[in-house]
């Protein structure tokens, strides 16, 4: 990735409930995770630019637990992401999620959809992004609670597409799960690779879950990206669910298809540990 110009926090505070952009239709999830035995709640991380907000969960009580960073999709870190993380230190995960378009903006408050991949999404550099997964790995590392040995990621939509790059970028990554993040498109300064272009670069195994019926994703993408991980000898895998949607796990959305999305947890969770990143 290219050198970046530095860039101060716009944002530095999550916001509460969910984005804008959803809210209105789907105030309440389906899957809704108490923070029962758990220490849970935003973070300050340090970072190039300034303290970028977070939010973090995991077991409550003394020990170390494997790391497992969490990316959001367009929306930011609203309460999704946020119940992702819950659900995630239930069974004894160090789960964090760093609002990743704090320079850029607050997405949380946008009400449409192409405002926010125009004015924020769009001009967020993946380089500015690897930096600061990087940053998050240390903090937590730095924190006495994460066991960053045992290092995992997952990501939805935008964030998916974030998995698969950063697999390639970090030589700490045991393991990855990328939910229908997109596979390959236009590419620009911001954004040189995409996933089909870093296959044989992978140093870490992702699983990769796709839907059959995802109109933004080609099923002839995905079947491109196979070939190029079979080619590659990549220990990297793609699931598909033929009847599923894009964003079949956001259970705030129509989109939502609660077998697919409880098949794709298990299989995440199942993936993780097989990886060396197991929760405790």
């Amino acid at each position: 990735m290219k050198g970046l110009t530095r860039r101060e926090f716009v944002v530095t505070s999550l916001a509460t409930g969910f984005a804008a952009a959803v809210a209105p239709r789907f105030a309440q999830a389906v899957v809704s995770t108490d923070e029962a035995g758990l220490e849970a709640g935003e973070v300050k991380i340090p970072a190039e630019g300034g303290d970028m907000p977070a939010y973090r969960a995991m077991p409550a009580g003394e020990g170390k637990h494997a790391v497992v960073l969490v990316v959001q999709e367009i929306f930011g870190v609203h309460e999704h992401i946020r119940d992702v993380c819950r659900r995630l230190a239930k069974v004894g995960y160090f789960a964090v999620a760093p609002e990743l378009f704090a320079r850029q903006g607050d997405v949380s408050k946008m009400k449409d959809v192409q405002q926010i991949f125009s004015k924020v999404v769009s001009k967020v550099p993946d380089g500015q992004v690897m930096q600061d997964l990087d940053a998050t790995v240390a903090w937590a590392e730095s924190s006495g609670r994460g066991d960053a040995s045992e290092l995992g990621i997952t990501g939805f939509c935008w964030g998916g597409r974030i998995v698969w790059l950063y697999s390639a970028h970090s030589a700490r990554l045991k393991a990855g799960v990328a939910w229908y993040g997109r596979l390959r498109g236009r590419t620009d300064p911001l954004h040189e690779k995409y996933p089909m272009d870093v296959a044989s670069e992978l140093k870490a195994p992702v699983l990769g879950l796709y839907g059959g019926e995802d109109t933004g994703i080609p099923m002839a993408d995905v079947e491109a990206m196979q070939r190029a991980l079979v080619a590659a000898k990549s220990s990297s895998r793609i699931h598909v669910y033929p009847d599923a949607p894009h964003g079949f796990f956001a259970d705030y959305r129509d989109s939502y298809r609660a077998a697919d999305a409880k098949d794709g947890w298990k299989r995440s969770l199942a993936w993780f540990s097989e990886h060396g990143v197991a929760p405790s």
